[in-house]
């Protein structure tokens, strides 16, 4: 079947957002790259197809059919009074960050201690900050791009600054996962732009490993955080609202 213009562009916006690229998609349909290409193009898909691209998404028809109505590309940045929304309420860091991860309800009340009640009112409030849309079944489609970018300056910058940048390096970065590289040297201008660059693409590369795992289960993936330097890693503030082993 012909799909119309806006649930191509709406199925292109969730691409992007998820950093997948038609090969990405390709690869996860055991398509070829040029079949995904022309089925794009040509907007020929079938029902049957259509669900599957849907499923490596992670969405549903109504929510890809309300994306195509609302036409809107996803942010790749809070603004500052989102920002300090998050600062200002951790758990609600908690929630978004456990969102745009796309861990289901059942997995996070298996690992923290939010209940239903509580759990709903954490996504009713991000939705209400425009920076999720609540959908059915407690699930919170991101607003943003998967890993949108911090403002410079802004609330949550400084208060990593402040309170969470001992955190990252009060422990060594001695285990398996861990790689700490602390390099000095003198370089020219151009070698400074340069190095800015690739450390762009290392950016745009964590981006795309994180659109690749997302669809494994929560118990397959761990907490990872990248600043010149990688480790697995989850906030201390995120400990009071996890459950005990023997919960």
């Amino acid at each position: 079947m012909a799909l119309s213009f806006e649930l191509v562009d709406a199925l292109k916006r969730f691409l992007r957002a998820q950093d997948l690229t038609y090969r990405d998609l390709a690869g996860r349909l055991k398509l070829s790259e040029a079949a995904v290409k022309r089925m794009f193009s040509r907007r020929a898909m079938s029902l049957q197809r259509l669900e599957q691209v849907c499923d490596v998404l992670d969405i549903g028809l109504a929510e890809l059919s309300a994306e195509a109505a609302r036409g809107r590309a996803p942010m790749a940045m809070l603004s500052e009074a989102q920002e300090q929304a998050l600062v200002d309420e951790p758990a609600l860091l908690v929630a978004l960050f456990l969102t745009l991860n796309r861990w289901k309800q059942a997995d996070v009340q298996a690992h923290f201690t939010f209940d239903n009640a509580r759990w709903t009112a954490l996504l009713v409030r991000l939705d209400r900050l425009g920076i999720i849309e609540l959908m059915p079944g407690n699930r919170g489609r991101p607003l943003t791009t998967r890993n949108f970018r911090w403002r410079a300056d802004g609330p949550m910058e400084r208060y990593f600054r402040l309170k969470l940048l001992g955190d990252y390096f009060a422990d060594p970065f001695d285990g398996e996962q861990d790689v700490l590289l602390l390099l000095s040297g003198s370089l020219s201008v151009a070698g400074i732009r340069e190095l800015k660059l690739r450390l762009n693409e290392v950016a745009r590369e964590f981006d795309a490993l994180l659109a690749r795992d997302a669809a494994l289960t929560a118990q397959e993936r761990i907490g990872v955080s990248l600043v010149l330097a990688q480790k697995p890693w989850l906030l201390q503030l995120f400990q009071p609202f996890r459950r005990s082993q023997g919960d």
